[in-house]
């Protein structure tokens, strides 16, 4: 008992007793908590893809192939990421109707749940880019001066100065960007769909991102005001000058055959 009491009393028999502490609960921690959360995460990512391959087999594989694969009338949707379906799906532009120069947006028939396996089932096929929190596409706080500016130089030529779409070659064309929905203009400019070219961060950071959507809300929040007076369908100088064209010289027109007309008179009398 002596021997002991002596070993208690060691300097050292107090850290000897945290440290054995400290381990037995990392380690019961490390066995329990973190291997539970992470078995209901990949248990619930295995149902979600395993729901999603079901929703793949009745709505894409006829066009898409029975693997992702692509055949000759859709292409392969390996490497596509969970934002490209979020987008497609979520916009109604797939399942497609039919075949054409472009697919149009129509009314989406599946629910989010839906497109959220869908997007599970095909990003297991291949990595891709990933559909943006709120926190990335969410515009509040974001310069909307900066994003007209970015606007201009990149999307405008073909969606116009203010967003409202404009006509392409070959029966294509860039759609209206008015009342779409922040996420979907965000992965939009994520994956390039169709006809238009990706931005993925690398060339248009996050923030530039949140910047263009927050002019495009802003463009876009009262089309029945518009300050600098009638807008001509917002297609910048194109329009204006043409309507400048056809209505300033109908006019010069008119008043050069009224002068005309005035002097024939005058010499005549």
């Amino acid at each position: 008992m002596k021997k002991l009491s002596v070993r208690r009393r060691h300097p050292l028999a107090a850290l000897v007793v945290l440290l054995l502490a400290l381990a037995a609960t990392g380690g019961l921690y490390a066995a329990f908590a973190p291997a539970g959360k992470a078995q209901a995460d990949e248990t619930a990512q295995s149902l979600a893809i395993e729901e999603g391959q079901k929703l793949y087999a009745v709505g894409c594989a006829t066009c898409h192939g029975t693997g992702g694969q692509g055949s000759s009338d859709g292409p392969s949707l390996v490497g596509v990421g969970s934002a490209a379906v979020d987008f497609q799906v979520g916009t109604g532009r797939m399942p497609a109707q039919q075949p054409g120069a472009q697919v149009p947006q129509k009314k989406n028939i599946y629910s989010q749940g839906q497109i959220d396996q869908l997007a599970a089932y095909i990003s297991s096929l291949g990595a891709g880019p990933i559909t943006p929190t709120e926190k990335q596409y969410n515009p509040n706080g974001a310069d909307i001066a900066k994003g007209g500016e970015l606007f201009r130089t990149n999307c405008a030529q073909c969606h116009n100065v203010t967003g409202e779409g404009g006509a392409l070659t070959d029966g294509k064309y860039a759609p209206t960007l008015e009342d779409v929905d922040p996420k979907h203009i965000y992965e939009a400019m994520q994956v390039g769909p169709q006809n238009m070219p990706s931005f993925p961060d690398t060339t248009m950071p996050e923030q530039e991102k949140k910047d263009i959507i927050a002019y495009l809300d802003t463009v876009n929040s009262d089309k029945s005001e518009s300050p600098g007076g009638f807008k001509l369908g917002g297609l910048g100088p194109v329009s204006e000058g043409l309507f400048a064209w056809i209505f300033g010289m109908g006019a010069l027109i008119a008043g050069a055959i009224w002068v005309a007309a005035r002097t024939t008179k005058a010499k005549k009398s």
